[in-house]
């Protein structure tokens, strides 16, 4: 019965794929919160240079970003795209805490492999879950409304978060802004969003028809 009545499609699901491409953006505001202020946060905290920052970040971010995306299809599968996503996004709330709370740089390393986690399981799901909705024919167009919302955030929260630190100081009053950013992410997802992998039941059973 659920098949029958689920349509696949853009137009069809349009207020679902509008919650997803807004919480994309929180989950690109995540990275902006980081990308302005941690070579200066780095070297006025640490006394580490911003070149050496800059390659902790994007190692410690970059690696195990990439691999949790190598896996969050299946695990999307296992165990649901929402449960995915929220998960993501518990590991993103302690985030801004332990850059307040750092009292040494591997704090800061710590807290970008969960930044690269949480951006592998939420970026990656937000990507599936509407691939699920609109079907085959609309697959170019979710994905480049996904992208250009999560990197549209990533820059705005980038210049947001920068702007504070330089009117009020590098730590802790921007990532205030990260804190606010996680729990809205989480709570969005956990009231608006609804799991997609009944959409994939139907495309399956669209296309076993057609053939």
């Amino acid at each position: 019965m659920k098949t029958n009545t689920t349509k696949l499609g853009l137009k069809e699901n349009w207020k679902q794929f509008t919650i997803l491409v807004i919480v994309n953006a929180f989950v690109g505001g995540m990275i902006g919160m980081e990308r302005t202020i941690i070579p200066k946060f780095a070297e006025i905290e640490f006394g580490i240079a911003s070149k050496t920052a800059i390659l902790s970040f994007i190692i410690a971010f970059g690696i195990t970003k990439a691999i949790t995306n190598y896996f969050t299809g299946k695990l999307a599968n296992r165990f649901g795209r929402k449960n995915l996503l929220l998960f993501g996004w518990i590991l993103a709330i302690p985030i801004p805490f332990i850059l307040i709370l750092a009292e040494s740089w591997n704090w800061v390393i710590f807290a970008n492999i969960l930044l690269g986690i949480s951006q592998g399981l939420t970026w990656s799901s937000t990507v599936v879950m509407k691939i699920d909705l609109v079907g085959e024919k609309d697959r170019g167009l979710a994905m480049g409304l996904n992208e250009f919302a999560g990197y549209f955030a990533v820059g705005l929260v980038a210049f947001l978060s920068g702007y504070i630190a330089q009117k009020y100081g590098i730590t802790p009053y921007p990532f205030y802004l990260g804190i606010g950013i996680s729990i809205i992410g989480f709570l969005l997802t956990l009231f608006f969003v609804k799991d997609t992998r009944v959409f994939v039941h139907q495309e399956n059973a669209t296309n076993t028809t057609e053939n």
